[in-house]
């Protein structure tokens, strides 16, 4: 089969399309999936460039990619819940920049029917990050106002259509095209960050949801009401600012499991949520794709196209 490998850490120049060999099935509990689309994130150019080699090394020559979506092209012995045939998603963790994938059951689940596999595999980090930004570890209500700071983003958008379907009041920063981008899915306000000051539009929020981090992380503090939480899938905020606010402050790390995907798999079948994929790729061009997504302003999420 083709697949995507890189021999060594670097820059994208060591990533090169190579033959390998369909992977097996390793336990009972294993599904092998033809792969039609397969999502690039930012992680995955982290782990290419070594950042994430002391909490999570891989074993070179690597297969790079954590989600997929595709057809079941088989089954272990005790799987119950796919059968041959079954258009599904797969959150593979790695592995899946290749025609064929293996994945766990509990790793996988059934592809909405209304959309096509480029937007099944983009949907699956974006919405497990801002199920567990915004619920699990940010407990957002319906009535609480929150601003994410990054809507015009892949995950940032599926920020602002799960926090507007919860009821919330949503702020979002964007700039260029992602601004309209994050009007269109519902943002009640959008603030251009690169024309004006979010210090002096947004005030009293409960949450700030942060996909950027930066220097401009800083000016969020400023925007909380006492007893807020500022939480970040970029870097880890100052404890000095979230005391000096009276805030709550810390980097979150996604739970990225089938299991917390139901509820924005719920509202993309309620017509609550809508896949947004800047741009697809031919496999062969994994290296210009996570280029592409490297050097920021992707409105959406980039997929790769796997044929």
């Amino acid at each position: 089969m083709k697949a995507i490998q890189y021999r060594t850490y670097g820059s994208s120049d060591v990533i090169e399309q190579v033959e390998v060999s369909i992977p097996s099935i390793q336990s009972d509990n294993d599904v092998l999936i033809k792969v039609k689309a397969a999502g690039i994130n930012p992680i995955d150019m982290k782990i290419r460039m070594g950042f994430m080699k002391e909490i999570r090394p891989v074993e070179m020559p690597f297969i790079p990619g954590g989600e997929a979506s595709g057809i079941i092209a088989a089954v272990g012995a005790r799987v119950t819940k796919f059968k041959l045939g079954d258009e599904v998603i797969a959150l593979t963790k790695k592995h899946s920049y290749a025609q064929y994938v293996t994945a766990k059951e509990n790793s996988v689940l059934l592809k909405p029917e209304g959309l096509s596999f480029e937007e099944a595999s983009s949907i699956g980090v974006n919405i497990g990050t801002a199920q567990t930004v915004l619920f699990t570890e940010g407990k957002l209500e319906r009535g609480q106002k929150v601003l994410i700071q990054g809507g015009g983003g892949a995950v940032g958008g599926a920020m602002i259509q799960m926090a507007k379907a919860a009821g919330a009041y949503v702020m979002a920063t964007a700039s260029g095209e992602g601004v309209a981008l994050a009007k269109k899915l519902g943002a009640d306000k959008v603030i251009d960050y690169k024309l004006n000051d979010v210090a002096t539009i947004a005030k009293d929020i409960d949450l700030v949801a942060d996909t950027a981090g930066g220097d401009a992380q800083e000016k969020l503090f400023q925007i909380l009401k006492p007893g807020g939480k500022l939480l970040s899938i970029a870097t880890q905020p100052s404890q000095d600012l979230a005391e000096q606010y009276n805030v709550t402050a810390y980097f979150v790390a996604s739970d990225i499991s089938s299991e917390n995907l139901k509820q924005g798999i719920d509202l993309i079948e309620a017509g609550k949520f809508v896949p947004i994929v800047s741009k697809i790729f031919k496999l062969e061009y994994a290296a210009i794709a996570q280029d592409f997504l490297g050097a920021g302003g992707a409105n959406g999420k980039v997929v790769l196209l796997v044929e």
